[in-house]
Parts: structure tokens; sequence; C-alpha cells
């Protein structure tokens, strides 16, 4: 701002030239009066200004600006464009901290800023989700006090913040939180959480999976072994060691059906979809399912087919086969002999189609259903492994289903057999003209071998 003295000198001017008048005209009195009137009036407008300046500067910061006259004029009207300055940066700053305040609140991860003392000042709405605080009442309380889990504990302790640590949280529902501080500032930091529990599930299944896998390969790898080192240290007659090669061959069929179902199982898992579908009609499928049924059963059980709905049916007929084959795999090798398996197909009122097995055998206890479709879950191991299943089998089943959009519901009480229904969505099927006729223990005339292992 230019520096402009005139303004200020003008009245202290008036008031000398008005003296000299006065003393040239009249005499030396009048002219001490005209003196201390003029530097009275000067004073007194100059202490009015500055009270005007401090009141407003001790009062409220959007107390206006006063208007100033005179020489204060520009006084005043610089200090109005220093306010109005000032107010546009303080704008534009709530602007920006609004911005930055939203866009912490828009992650998905947790965020928290804590002062020096490890004091919550600010919490996104995701950290007081997944920790539970309450971002108004645990303002400035140290955060240790409340995430009292003993690894974060320790962690803090620590003071080594390169690594995040891993905690279990237990609130709505368990998970698994991953907590990382981040120092910034002079001593301040942000807490960082991120929900890592699904990782921590994929984690531990590919764990448990290596772990059933090699649990399933090592029983037959070390029967095969052992016969090989019988048969090699020992004179064996002819009929011993017939009895020992079969029992080698019936342990690398096992290996061979295990090694069968984990590709199948790969390979459904990789793809959401099938590989290719095709319109086909649903009778021939199921009269191959029950000639399989007949003949991994021999004579054992009473197998049934009631077909009440002639159909077509829009999917893989490969991967459905394959489905519908496991579950009556399960039926035949957990049916006591002299028992009962029954076969159904039919279109309910809604347009979708049902296939069932359903058994006469042992039944399945409550607590176990919802996790049969699991790899390599067995009610009864022991039982299971006798029966030649792989545990694979429910686990194929569940996700040819899901590459078909349809549901798997299972139905059991102990010691009264169960029924596991595929249920197809209604646009997968497309009811016949001759849907009327039933078509019971029908069988075709090849005799192909069983589709899966069965579980």
């Amino acid at each position: 701002m230019t520096f402009r003295p005139w303004p200020a000198l003008a009245a202290p001017l008036a008031v000398a030239a008005a003296t000299l008048l006065a003393w040239g005209l009249l005499d030396a009195e009048v002219a001490l009066a005209v003196l201390a009137l003029g530097a009275a009036g000067l004073v007194a407008f100059h202490l009015w200004n500055q009270h005007l300046v401090r009141r407003w500067a001790s009062g409220s910061l959007d107390a206006p600006v006063p208007e100033g006259t005179g020489s204060w004029r520009e006084v005043f009207t610089a200090i109005h464009k220093r306010v109005r300055m000032r107010a546009a940066y303080q704008r534009d700053l709530r602007l920006m901290i609004d911005r930055f305040r939203r866009a912490a609140e828009a992650i998905p991860d947790g965020v928290i800023v804590l002062d020096e003392d490890n004091a919550i000042e600010w919490a996104n709405p995701r950290a007081c989700e997944q920790l539970g605080l309450d971002a108004a009442k645990d303002r400035g309380k140290p955060i240790v006090n409340l995430v009292r889990q003993p690894e974060f504990l320790a962690y803090v302790a620590a003071g080594d913040y390169a690594e995040s640590v891993t905690v279990a949280v237990i609130g709505a529902r368990r998970r698994a939180l991953s907590l990382q501080l981040v120092p910034f500032g002079t001593r301040e930091s942000l807490l960082l959480s991120h929900d890592v529990t699904q990782l921590e599930a994929v984690a531990r299944m590919r764990r448990d999976f290596i772990a059933n896998v090699s649990h399933e390969l090592k029983t037959p790898l070390t029967v095969i072994a052992g016969f090989v080192e019988t048969m090699q240290d020992l004179e064996l007659d002819l009929r011993q060691r017939t009895r020992y090669l079969a029992l080698m061959h019936e342990q690398a069929r096992n290996m061979q059906r295990l090694v069968g179902d984990l590709l199948t199982l790969s390979s459904l898992e990789g793809e959401h979809r099938p590989a290719s579908e095709e319109r086909f009609a649903i009778l021939p499928l199921l009269l191959e399912v029950s000639s399989d049924a007949k003949a991994l059963s021999g004579t054992r059980h009473v197998v049934e087919l009631d077909v009440r709905d002639a159909a077509g049916v829009t999917g893989n007929r490969d991967e459905l086969a394959s489905a519908f084959g496991n579950l009556v795999s399960n039926a035949v090798r957990y049916t006591p002999d002299g028992g009962r398996i029954g076969l159904a197909w039919r279109i309910e009122p809604s347009g979708e189609g049902v296939f069932s097995v359903t058994d006469s055998g042992i039944g399945i206890a409550k607590e176990h259903l919802p996790r049969l479709t699991e790899r390599f879950y067995r009610v009864d191991r022991s039982r299971s492994r006798a029966t030649g299943g792989t545990g694979l089998g429910l686990a194929i089943v569940k996700h040819v289903l899901i590459r078909h959009q349809a549901e798997l519901d299972i139905a059991s009480e102990p010691g009264e057999g169960s029924t596991f229904s595929v249920v197809l969505p209604a646009r997968r099927v497309q009811r016949e003209a001759d849907g009327d006729e039933d078509v019971r223990d029908a069988a075709p005339t090849s005799t192909a071998a069983p589709r899966g292992t069965g579980s």
C-alpha cells in the first residue's frame, strides 16, 4: 500500500493555520485558545478511533470492522481487507478440512487420530463400527483403555510400528482386524484398522486343506510303502503276494479317486459359470444316475426312481451328472444293507426343478448340516474312510450348483435317513408336453461306472 501522509496531516495543519491567523489578526491569548481547542479536538478524535479499534479487537471474531473517518478511514479500510482475506482463508481451510474428513469417513478401513498420549482425537465411522467406539463419548480417552486385546497392548508398548498386528474382536460378530500405528506430525499418530476376517478364513482353509490332503494321502502311501517293504524283505507265497497286491491296488485307487476329485474341484472353483451350457432332456440323465446307483449298490439296497415331470434342463450336463452322482454315491455308502434309496424328479408350481435323493441310512445330526459341503468335512471320519469316500463329494456338488445358480437343501434326522435335494432355478427348467407320465424303476441298457466318489 502506498504511503500517503497528507490525509493524516490535514487536521494538524488546519489547526496550525487557524492558530497563526488568530495570532496575526487578534492577540496571543486567542491564538493559544485556538491551538488548545484544536489540539484537544485532534486528541479526542484519535482517542475515539483508538477506542473503536480496541472494542472491535476485543469483541467477537465475527464482529464487523468499524467505519472510520478522516485519517483513520484508510486504517479501518486496510483492517477490513485483512479481515476479508482471513475469512476467505478460513472458509477455504474449512472446505478443505471437510473434504478430508468426508474422504476419511468414506475410507473402507478404520482411521483414528491419536494425540501424543495415544488419546482419541477423531475416528471415522468404520473405526467406530469395527472397534466398538463412540466418536463423541470416547474422544479424549486413551486407545489402550478401549482396545484391550493383549496383542495390541504389547504392540503399543513395544513402540515398533513398522508392521501391523492382527487381533480378534468379538462384537456383533467375531472378526479379525489388522491394526497399525502410523506416526505423523510431531508426536501424533494414526491408528489404521483393516478387516482381515475373510483373509484369515481363507488362510485357515488353505492350512486345513493342505493338512487334510496330506493326511488323506499319508494313509494309503503308508500302506503301499509297508507292503512294498514286506515284499522286498520276505519270501511270500503266491497267495500272500496276491493279497498284498490287491490291498496295494485298492489304496492306489483311493489315491487316484482323491486326486481326481481334487482336480475336479479345482476346475469348478476356477470358474463362476459352466464351461458350456446346452439344453438336454432330464430323463436320460436320471436313468443313467439310477443305473449307476444300482451298479454301486449291487443288490444290497432297493433303488427306486420316480420321475413325475418330464422336462428339459439348460446347463452343463456333465457337471450336473457329477453332482447328482455324488449325492447318489453318498446315499449308497451311508445306507445299511437292505435299506431303501429313492431318486425323484419333479417340477414345483413355481417352475423350479427338484432332484432329490432320499435314503434310509444313518442320518445326520443338525449341528453337522451347515458344514457338510466343506472340503474333507466328515461326520464320522473312520466310517467315511471305511466306505471309500474322499471327503470332497459334497464340496463338488456345492460348486456345481453355484455355477448353475441352484441350491442344495438337506433334511436329515439321526437314525431316520436323509434327503438331499437339488433345486434348479425356473429359468433353467422347461416342462415337456408328456410331463404327466410317471417313470418308475426304469433303467437304460448301458451300465456306466458311477460318477463321483462321494464324501
